[in-house]
């Protein structure tokens, strides 16, 4: 008997995924990164398990490209709050809690996409993970980029790791599809890392690109956003509230007096689709 999956696919700033309805039951195991894939699959940078939350009304799962589990995506999550608004779960302009491998998170729908509360940013090793001492910062750092470049850097976590990498130059003139790989399985992070190379601009806004743990280079992050953002903040180098301008378009980072991050922009559906499982992968 042929096993199909039905699903959406939703963009936020080009940050694709694939989202599954599980509120009523789980699918069952899927091959992600035969799905993920942009040649032979459906193509997305993340699969999105959409379920019932022990502690919320609705629960969320992400699993990368590659397979493996990420504990939170700020893009995911808004993508997640549209296709909830789409699928008439919840009304226009709702606001509701997900719970999420990193906590329960707030969503706010938006006119044109949804703003998340990311929760707050830590800065120590143990939280990060990075190896050393557990109570310590890596902040406003000299790190080796493994290009023979020194650049500025900041680690944190936003429920998952971080690297930000500041430049006086234009983002755009690094190889990240060759630097990024190194960066990411750097001996420093147990666990893997996100990488985030980030100018300031002359209006105030950060141009950055990234490269995200277990997918490669992405059009936009949204953790990475946060990360930016409150790595530039603390740095003095940039307001509390900033855009944070990616390749695939800007979202909007709120830094509050209590800690909070917020994480805004616009998110659209892309499509809907109905996927042979057997054939998956030709």
């Amino acid at each position: 008997m042929t096993r199909r999956l039905t699903l959406s696919k939703y963009q936020a700033g080009g940050n694709d995924f694939l989202v599954v309805d599980e509120l009523d039951g789980a699918v069952g195991e899927l091959d992600v990164p035969g799905l993920c894939d942009r040649w032979f699959g459906v193509g997305a940078d993340g699969l999105i398990r959409v379920g019932r939350g022990a502690q919320a009304p609705y629960a969320f799962a992400l699993t990368n490209a590659d397979g493996s589990a990420a504990g939170i995506s700020g893009n995911g999550m808004r993508c997640l709050g549209a296709w909830l608004r789409d699928a008439e779960h919840v009304a226009h302009g709702a606001s509701f809690d997900v719970e999420t491998p990193a906590g329960l998170r707030h969503v706010w729908l938006t006119l044109d996409g949804a703003t998340v509360a990311m929760g707050q940013p830590n800065f120590t090793k143990a939280a990060i993970p990075m190896r050393g001492p557990a109570w310590e910062t890596f902040q406003e750092q000299p790190f080796d980029a493994g290009d023979g470049r020194t650049m500025v850097a900041t680690a944190l976590s936003m429920g998952n790791p971080h690297l930000v990498l500041f430049t006086e130059e234009d983002p755009e003139r690094y190889h990240v599809e060759h630097m990024g790989p190194g960066l990411e399985h750097h001996e420093l992070f147990p666990e893997r890392t996100n990488v985030e190379f980030a100018r300031i601009a002359d209006d105030g806004a950060i141009d950055v690109r990234v490269w995200e743990r277990g997918v490669g280079e992405t059009l936009a992050c949204g953790t990475g956003a946060c990360a930016v953002a409150v790595a530039a903040n603390e740095a003095g180098r940039a307001a509390t509230t900033v855009t944070v301008r990616f390749r695939g378009g800007p979202l909007h980072v709120e830094r509050r007096s209590d800690g909070e991050v917020l994480l805004g922009g616009p998110v659209a559906h892309v499509f809907d689709a109905m996927v042979d499982l057997d054939e998956l992968g030709g």
